[in-house]
């Protein structure tokens, strides 16, 4: 890839992960594989000035303001980024340019706390507004309501001034998170990532009684402007704000050398591990004021200010125990069981091991000392073995041929890593079917969760999938014995089973479980074959005339209809009612068939899946990925890397106003 066209990527690739982090709080690479990006963006900036548009990422500042937190603020000073360093060398380059520019120069070094940045503006002691940082330049949102129930956040300050504007960093501590989490957990929710996207979605809360609930913190590291009392150095500034009651960054060390400086941040790692709350770097900075005037800033970052950021966070720990569990298609999937670490603000005890092969290229035993790291900041990983600490007695460990749940025989089918139970009846297969054939995407059955499944397969009441229609039977034995609860919520179960029954075919396709044939393939098969039935005794040629369906999956829809278990269910399906058949559309249009859409970015009105549901409605498909089969790319803002490709592609890019008028 020639240089324009890697920086073309890699400035769509940024663009795209800068919204997923301060506009979603839910990123999806770690910190470090997003510096390393911008290292390379900025290097080939450097070698390509001619390349440098306003909108790249280098000449960018945070994200957008959101005006459904709040009302939007006009920043008095810009909220500027740091430049990121990441060796010692840099380190050492910067303070000596440091010591070039400037007399003498002092420098302090503190924590980089990873959380979201606010700014509080203090009217003759009283705080009149908390902002966000927004684009960082122009404008944040006012969650002053919300920040006035933050415990660090004082009210009034004890020596008043005419004006004071302080910057810090609003954060979640790990024993906060983890009471949120929790909470989460317990009412069914979603879980957060990390401390840093829990306490950055729950400042823009519209209700204060969730941002306090959620008990967050905040410390207080600039001050930005003042009238009514000059400030010489930062480190003058930290003494005032304590006298205040403001929470500072108080082991911040002062120093003056190359030496003193680099000690200073080697002492931060290495004491990361024993804070209460994350953080993702050490910064250093020039404490004069007059020193800081005197150097000024980039449109992006001031230049007496740099942010060493320390290498992605792994650790060591003991391997207690693997553990085997079935999937749906009968995959026995390995996990690690370990003594629980902390790794980017949560405690994690388990890791998947993927398959035997994965064990093999590890060698990781039972007992082992293992080194854990956390991919994108939220799914834990084994990176390998220290087998400088492996016990004596250790023995390799082998999945075996036997299913860990039912006992049948477990087989490895040719070249394949996965080892799978060979039978059709296994419990835990058979939990994992009828959640996939109950889920949102298949038969969509209201209510009928993962407890109540597992509980009826244990009861004796689900032992395949046509038994879901037979619970109306054993209604009053389900009432006595108390299996879903009282009558309210057996009743309301049972009524959402008999109402599936009428959902369209391509439901039911889709929530049969075949190899690779999803809600997309479903809709395909269904428009060609109009019922399951027909679909049964589709041959291979007929299959691979639909669009999507290639050999392997006419293969696996020829394979899942031979099977005599599987002939008994979709019959005893019909025998109680199941629609088999396609629902032809009433209200749209095939206008759309044969074309592929790829849905990305906001959208001014719609969301995507209404926008999805809307070309689907008109017989076209919506795809997850951009590719050479893609005929438009629906783009919002923020469309990031996706419009890239569409448009390297020669894709049809077209907005939301142009697809209303396509369904005109």
């Amino acid at each position: 890839m020639d240089d324009l066209s890697r920086y073309k990527e890699l400035k769509a690739t940024i663009l795209y992960h800068n919204d997923r982090y301060y506009n979603q709080d839910n990123p999806e690479i770690t910190d470090y594989e997003y510096d390393m990006m911008m290292q390379e963006l900025k290097g080939l900036e450097q070698k390509h000035p001619e390349y440098i548009t306003s909108d790249s990422p280098t000449q960018k500042v945070g994200g957008s303001a959101k005006r459904e937190a709040g009302v939007l603020v006009r920043h008095n000073v810009p909220m500027l980024s740091l430049q990121d360093v990441f060796s010692k060398e840099d380190v050492d380059a910067f303070v000596a340019d440091m010591q070039e520019q400037l007399v003498d120069p002092t420098f302090v070094v503190e924590y980089k706390i990873d959380g979201l940045s606010m700014a509080l503006r203090y009217v003759n002691g009283k705080l009149d507004v908390a902002v966000t940082r927004g684009d960082g330049v122009l404008q944040g949102e006012d969650v002053t309501v919300n920040a006035k129930v933050i415990k660090d956040v004082k009210n009034t300050l004890k020596e008043p001034i005419e004006y004071l504007e302080v910057r810090g960093e609003v954060y979640m501590t790990n024993e906060a998170f983890d009471k949120v989490n929790e909470i989460q957990e317990i009412k069914g929710k979603k879980l957060f990532a990390n401390p840093r996207n829990c306490a950055a979605g729950t400042l823009r809360q519209l209700d204060s009684s969730i941002t306090k609930e959620r008990n967050l913190s905040m410390f207080v590291f600039n001050i930005q402007d003042a009238k009514g009392r000059e400030f010489i150095s930062h480190s003058e500034g930290y003494e005032y704000l304590k006298r205040q009651g403001i929470k500072i960054i108080e082991d911040y060390k002062i120093c003056k050398t190359a030496k003193e400086v680099w000690e200073a941040i080697e002492a931060i790692g290495e004491n990361r591990d024993k804070l209460g709350y994350d953080i993702d770097g050490a910064v250093v900075k020039i404490d004069s004021f007059a020193d800081r005037q005197k150097l000024g800033a980039t449109a992006k970052v001031p230049r007496w200010a740099v942010a060493y950021k320390y290498p992605p966070e792994e650790k060591e720990t003991k391997l207690l125990a693997i553990e085997l569990s079935v999937g749906r298609t009968g995959r026995i999937t390995p996990t690690a069981i370990f003594e629980p670490i902390r790794l980017c603000g949560t405690t994690v005890s388990r890791a998947t091991l993927h398959n035997q092969d994965f064990i093999d290229d590890l060698d990781v035993r039972i007992g082992d000392t293992i080194v854990v790291y956390k991919s994108g900041e939220i799914i834990p990983k084994v990176k390998g073995v220290v087998k400088e600490k492996r016990p004596a007695d250790s023995a390799p460990y082998v999945i075996g041929n036997t299913c860990p749940v039912c006992g049948a025989p477990a087989v490895r089918e040719g070249d394949n890593a996965d080892i799978k139970c060979t039978n059709h009846s296994c419990p835990s297969k058979l939990v994992r079917n009828i959640v996939n054939f109950v889920g949102r995407d298949a038969m969509d059955i209201k209510g009928f969760g993962f407890a109540y499944v597992e509980t009826l397969v244990d009861h004796g009441y689900l032992k395949d999938l046509s038994d879901i229609y037979g619970l109306i039977d054993k209604r009053q034995e389900l009432l006595d014995k108390k299996i879903i609860g009282l009558v309210k919520s057996t009743d309301n179960l049972l009524n959402a089973i008999e109402g599936s029954k009428n959902n369209d075919a391509i439901k039911l396709l889709t929530s049969l479980g075949i190899s690779n044939v999803g809600k997309s393939a479903a809709k395909s098969l269904m428009k060609k074959f109009k019922s399951i039935d027909n679909l049964m005794k589709a041959s291979y040629a007929q299959l691979i005339e639909v669009n999507d369906i290639g050999d392997i999956s006419a293969m696996a829809i020829i394979n899942y209809f031979k099977n005599p278990d599987n002939q008994a269910v979709v019959q005893r399906l019909k025998e109680y009612g199941v629609n088999m058949n396609i629902i032809e559309a009433q209200d749209g249009d095939e206008r759309f068939d044969g074309k592929t859409f790829v849905v990305t970015g906001t959208l001014p009105t719609l969301s995507r899946k209404a926008a999805s549901e809307l070309i689907e409605k008109h017989g076209g498909k919506v795809s997850g990925s951009v590719s050479k089969k893609t005929d438009y790319l629906l783009a919002g803002e923020n469309a990031g890397s996706k419009l890239t490709k569409a448009q390297n592609l020669g894709i049809n890019v077209i907005s939301e106003e142009t697809l209303l008028e396509m369904v005109k």
